[in-house]
């Protein structure tokens, strides 16, 4: 691997664990930050909401625009903006000018994470672009099993250091952007232009492109849905405290880091198809397992091996999404973000559903199994399975 090769990987790796800290980092702090701002708990959550709200809106906006420009510079300006924005964060005064800077974060975030995406296939042969993926991914897993704890630390001494600290980590980042990424254009013909509407046309025509969404969409609903009640079934079910929970929820950081390192080796070694069939048949049957181990360090363990195996499956999908188009990378990026947050909203709300009125975890657990079957099934009828395939030729020919 060439300097500017290692120096380029570094980077993304590093831009992903910077706005990964910065997603998850708010969790943690809604205590503090009620005692600080006087909220009340019902009121708390549109600090984590306003970021997410943020990010899903302008996402969709953010994608398209950035496949008409170079997509080195919005990576510039979002990052810039990602900023000074997360740095505001600790100057807040109140619950509202927090939730502000929360908003304008989220917004920034959705022009910067996009183009991580949508520049791995454009900077790196595509051999290595499974590889890349996994390692650009492996910088969220690392943000939850290490940047959280790490800025809860930080946050012990004052609320808004964290905020602070990854403002000027990201400022650094962007500078960085600046002088060490080659400038990528735009790959449409001189002269030629298309509304920000438009460049959904070709995703929303194409059979590829609708099934690989929705069976996207499918592994997002079934893992979320999971995940947004596990600490409720740790409590229910083993009586774990808040704080022992907090130690399961950094072993799954930890199994999504291995998973996404060895994304690139697995594809390798299976193949895009085999890697796919063999991570989603693992899932459905280890989710609607899962409800019934018998102790908290078997439910630990299982869960530790799942997010490992998300962690070898998400890369390889969005992997195959930014490749269905290569002049719109950007778009399928947002469009992909957007539906992991609609996936993870209504993921949460069903699965609430479940557990208070369907035997509880249990039902979650077979929802969940039954939403990877059916991203199974709808990427071998899409014919996503065929994409994969050619992609596989391509690398090999690299």
């Amino acid at each position: 691997m060439t300097t500017s090769t290692t120096r380029l990987t570094v980077l993304l790796f590093l831009i992903m664990f910077v706005i990964g800290t910065d997603t998850f980092l708010i969790s943690p702090l809604i205590p503090e930050l009620q005692a600080q701002f006087h909220v009340p708990t019902e009121r708390a959550g549109w600090m984590m909401g306003a970021y997410t709200l943020g990010a899903a809106l302008f996402a969709l906006i953010a994608g398209p625009l950035s496949d008409g420009l170079n997509r080195k510079y919005v990576l510039f300006s979002g990052l810039t903006f990602f900023a000074f924005s997360t740095a505001l964060c600790g100057l807040s005064s109140g619950f509202w000018t927090m939730c502000l800077f929360r908003f304008l974060a989220g917004v920034s975030a959705a022009f910067a994470a996009p183009q991580v995406w949508a520049a791995i296939p454009a900077l790196f042969p595509v051999a290595k672009v499974p590889r890349m993926m996994g390692i650009a991914y492996a910088g969220l897993a690392v943000s939850q099993a290490l940047g959280v704890p790490i800025g809860s630390g930080l946050a012990a001494l004052r609320w808004s250091i964290p905020f602070w600290a990854i403002g000027s980590i990201a400022l650094l980042l962007a500078v960085s952007v600046f002088f060490y990424v080659p400038d990528m254009m735009p790959r449409q013909a001189p002269g030629s232009r298309t509304s920000l509407l438009g460049r959904y046309v070709p995703l929303l025509t194409s059979a590829k492109a609708r099934g690989g969404f929705l069976g996207y969409f499918f592994i997002h609903l079934g893992s979320n849905a999971a995940f947004a009640f596990l600490g409720k079934w740790l409590s229910d079910r083993f009586s774990l405290s808040l704080g022992q929970t907090g130690y399961v929820m950094i072993g799954l950081g930890v199994g999504n880091l291995l998973g996404s390192l060895v994304s690139g080796y697995a594809v390798k070694k299976l193949g895009p198809i085999r890697t796919m069939v063999s991570m989603l048949i693992f899932l459905a049957t280890a989710y609607a397992l899962l409800p019934y181990v018998p102790s908290a360090g078997a439910a630990t363990g299982v869960y530790l091996i799942l997010f490992a195996a998300l962690g070898i499956l998400f890369p390889l999908v969005v992997g195959i999404l930014t490749g269905l188009n290569a002049s719109i990378r950007g778009t399928i990026s947002s469009l992909a973000t957007s539906t992991m947050n609609a996936a993870t909203t209504t993921g949460a709300w069903l699965a609430g559903i479940l557990y208070a009125q369907f035997g509880g975890y249990g039902s979650v657990g077979l929802f969940s199994a039954g939403c990877f079957l059916a991203s199974l099934t709808t990427f071998i009828v899409s014919g996503m399975m065929h994409a994969e395939k050619r992609e596989k030729q391509e690398a090999a020919t690299s």
